[in-house]
């Protein structure tokens, strides 16, 4: 089964994406996970995306397109895989349903987690990343045993620059402005299938795999 998961920013994509991930036994697949990890390691690509991430701004589609195309390739993604982050806009749509096309590999399901905008701030401006271990914590909905703290491995929890109120709701805008003809995109393709994010994540949860079941 092959699925995208499209939504903004704080939609929770990432954490409905690995359950899905263990209960279809496909990967999940996050660009900005991928991204993140490139930046942790200084390499050129990191370097490269960390100047539009900080900014809150798209990193460019000939860098992205370049991760997935390499990513679907490995043996892990025979039986299917969950896109998390991508693609974002039309043209990397277009870009994806070449690759696919080329691996007669179709996407089944894309599936838009729609949350409003003022719970996406709230959200991510609550949330607190580990500086040693990469662990996610959200000072509301799963706070550390102690402030500041990672539960994990006593590293420091920090907030991402792309998670302050101000850049978050730069990249709601752009979200809104590159990714809604996206939706579209898929609505016309006949793929779409949308579900309220806003509710409780397990509950989110049945409603996709209901969506998927049908």
């Amino acid at each position: 089964m092959n699925l995208i998961l499209l939504g903004p920013p704080g939609a929770g994509k990432g954490t409905q994406a690995e359950k899905l991930s263990e209960i279809c036994e496909i990967p999940h697949i996050s660009t900005g996970d991928i991204l993140r990890e490139n930046i942790r390691q200084g390499t050129q690509l990191g370097m490269e995306a960390r100047q539009y991430m900080e900014k809150g701004e798209l990193v460019p589609d000939a860098v992205v397109i370049g991760i997935i195309r390499d990513r679907l390739k490995e043996p892990d993604c025979e039986k299917g895989f969950i896109l998390d982050g991508f693609p974002r806009t039309v043209e990397q749509a277009d870009a994806l349903k070449k690759i696919l096309r080329e691996m007669g590999r179709p996407i089944e399901h894309v599936i838009d987690i729609d949350v409003p905008d003022d719970v996406v701030v709230e959200r991510l401006s609550a949330r607190r990343v580990c500086d040693s271990c990469g662990a996610v914590k959200h000072l509301i909905y799963n706070p550390p045993r102690e402030e500041g703290v990672c539960d994990e491995c006593r590293g420091v929890l920090y907030q991402r620059a792309d998670d302050n109120p101000e850049t978050i709701r730069e990249r709601l805008r752009e979200y809104k402005k590159k990714t809604q003809p996206l939706i579209d995109y898929y609505r016309v393709e006949g793929l779409l299938r949308e579900v309220d994010g806003s509710l409780e994540m397990d509950q989110v949860l049945k409603e996709i795999c209901s969506v998927i079941e049908r």
